[in-house]
């Protein structure tokens, strides 16, 4: 917001130190100077950030947010900064003190600054002047950037959307198969005694008999929610979410006759029930029983969990439900003229229960259901009391018709893409990012799943397989999109170049700042920082390549016009690099809700910045000699030459 006022602030300024112009006539000459590099950079940050806007899928809902944000933000900047600012400087500027004039302490900090930014600017336009000389090891240095990248981003490990901390956990139980709804309020109450006891923990709740990351129900499990304590009464890592479920896992790992699990909401809601990876194992052409399947299962679920990237994978499905299987005997209900369906019905009804009717009693609507008591449905011996009516209107009992036997059997068998499917959850070890985990999960899904079983990746995982897809195509469309956008200011096919050769080294120093943070991934976020860094990282090379070009289009040498502009040039650039560069580091060093995506966009574009400040403004001057004299030619470049006149152009001799 503050890059465009600054440059003007700065053009201005000049013009009444140097040029010793009136604060109203230094104004007026500045927006002549620089009102279409201002315009330029608008409309370059719109045009990297509107395009991507348009890509859909949740990828695309991330980008929109921060392209109509970067995108409005940057017109109005524009249009503050060629309108309120011009005028607030012809009113508020004032020319700096004579050397021989009396200074009051800050006055005379601001002209020894000046004085050492002055020696500073002269060391860039001489080293500058050298680098232009030697410009074929500067075009090894780009090859060696570009290898440089192409490595540092093949070995990072990629990422989606970082885990955060939610304020909120989830602690799932499993008791033993077929255990009762008593003893599984019993272990909730149990399992919310023990994490009442950490102090992070601000209140709990619990759900006997539902699972929140399957959502089966059934007697064994339990579900325990548990909120945190605000952000503030948990600053440090040792208090975050992470930290919570260690501390949640150590105080239930004396509970022997349950499984428990601690696991943290996904970071954005919709995206499947957990953070990390879900993976949906198939049985496609296979024709194994149930069973067998639970078996390949279990076999894949402990050739992962010894893969380095996994931390943790886990599975809610069992095929070993007990329960009773009750057999009609068809051939004695014909003989005794009793009808199949009634043996049904009166099963289905004396056992779970049937609707009659609704009635009215004293104003109130009553709803009549029939179900035997409890106490004559708790055992499967009960069936010898039930009595079932045959067709000559008499009572047979229905223990003679049926016989029953414990079976095993799964309670919930889900389904994925039509194929029946058991879903496997789990995240990355600390230290590696979820996009080395899906990639474990593929290797060893074809070492150790058989023929005629597959899968598929659902949640959060799946969008960040599409998501990898789609950043080759983001970055092209933003890279295009800039060019033609420069060729359109430049009217020139080739001058873009000398712009868009800054953005591999903005890009040079996120990579590097990335692999120096191990905990940060290239995930959405630092992408989305990658693709504000080619806005930013034109708009340092367009302050000089604007200036440059103009002197050039006039007649001016092509090597003194580009020295010219550096010179003009250094300032601004240092200051708008320093004003961003500061102006994130609250996002680098973030704390509390969000803290891990805005870290990541934070340092991404804070390493990148410093990159294009530091070294580009190097390049850049090298590559606009070098192309320039190849687009231009020798003979065009001589005709602008003789046909420049000092006298003619006063105003660029004085600069």
């Amino acid at each position: 917001m503050v890059d465009d006022a600054i440059v003007v602030v700065e053009a201005v300024q000049h013009n009444i130190d140097y040029n010793n112009l009136s604060p109203i006539d230094a104004t007026r000459k500045a927006m002549k100077d620089i009102s279409g590099p201002v315009i330029a950079i608008a409309l370059i940050l719109a045009a990297v950030f509107v395009p991507v806007g348009f890509i859909p899928g949740i990828v695309g809902k991330l980008y929109q947010q921060f392209a109509i944000t970067i995108a409005v933000s940057v017109i109005i900047s524009a249009f503050v900064a060629l309108s309120l600012t011009p005028a607030l400087c012809s009113i508020m500027l004032k020319p700096s003190k004579d050397k021989d004039a009396k200074k009051n302490w800050l006055e005379k900090f601001h002209a020894s600054f000046n004085k050492g930014f002055g020696k500073v600017n002269a060391s860039y336009a001489r080293g500058v002047s050298k680098w232009i000389k030697r410009t074929p090891y500067v075009l090894i240095l780009l090859i060696v950037i570009f290898v440089g990248l192409f490595f540092l981003f093949k070995n990072k490990p990629t990422g989606f959307i970082p885990s955060e901390d939610e304020g909120r956990l989830f602690v799932t139980y499993e008791l033993p198969e077929a255990a009762s709804t008593s003893r599984s309020v019993a272990m909730l109450k149990q399992i919310q005694a023990k994490i009442l006891t950490i102090p992070e923990v601000r209140v709990v709740g619990g759900l006997a008999g539902l699972n929140i990351i399957s959502f089966s129900n059934k007697s064994n499990l339990g579900t325990v929610f548990v909120l945190l304590k605000p952000w503030d009464a948990r600053k440090g890592s040792e208090h975050n979410a992470q930290s919570v479920i260690k501390k949640i896992q150590k105080i239930t790992g004396d509970i022997k006759e349950a499984r428990i699990l601690a696991i943290s909401p996904p970071s954005i809601p919709g995206l499947g029930q957990t953070s990390g990876f879900t993976f949906e194992l198939q049985q496609t052409t296979s024709t194994d029983s149930i069973q067998q399947f639970e078996k390949v299962a279990r076999n894949f679920l402990a050739a992962l969990n010894k893969r380095p990237e996994i931390g943790m994978a886990y599975t809610f499905f069992s095929s070993h439900t007990p329960g009773y299987q009750v057999d009609v005997n068809r051939d004695k209900a014909k003989q005794l003229g009793v009808s199949i369906a009634d043996v049904y019905s009166t099963m289905s009804t004396l056992l779970g229960s049937s609707y009659i009717n609704d009635f009215n009693l004293y104003g109130r609507n009553f709803r009549v259901v029939a179900q035997a008591d409890s106490s004559y449905r708790s055992s499967i011996a009960d069936l010898e009391g039930y009595y079932v009516r045959n067709s000559q209107g008499n009572m047979i009992p229905l223990g003679s018709l049926v016989t029953a036997k414990v079976i095993e059997s799964p309670s919930l068998v889900s389904h994925y893409n039509i194929y029946r499917s058991i879903e496997i959850n789990g995240n990355a070890k600390a230290g590696y990012s979820s996009g080395q985990a899906i990639d474990a999960l593929r290797e060893t899904a074809a070492q150790v799943l058989p023929v005629g079983y597959s899968y598929e990746f659902s949640g959060m995982s799946t969008e960040e397989i599409k998501a990898g897809n789609s950043r080759a195509t983001i970055f092209a469309i933003s890279i295009v999109f800039v060019f033609l956008f420069l060729a359109a200011l430049y009217e020139s096919w080739s001058i873009p170049f000398s712009v868009l050769f800054a953005v591999p080294i903005g890009a040079l120093g996120s990579i590097i700042t990335l692999t120096l943070l191990p905990n940060l991934t290239n995930n959405i976020y630092a992408q989305i920082g990658l693709i504000t860094l080619i806005g930013l990282a034109a708009k340092n090379a367009i302050l000089i390549v604007e200036f440059a070009k103009e002197r050039v289009d006039v007649g001016m040498d092509v090597v003194k016009a580009t020295l010219a502009a550096v010179k003009l040039r250094l300032r601004p650039i240092v200051m708008t690099s320093l004003a961003f560069i500061f102006g994130v580091l609250p996002l680098a060093f973030a704390s509390g809700a969000a803290a891990e995506s805005r870290k990541t966009i934070g340092w991404t574009v804070f390493g990148g910045m410093l990159s294009a400040t530091t070294l580009a403004i190097f390049i850049v001057p090298v590559l606009f000699v070098l192309i320039t004299r190849i687009s231009y030619g020798k003979k065009k470049l001589a005709e602008l030459q003789a046909n420049y006149n000092p006298e003619e152009h006063k105003d660029i001799e004085a600069d």
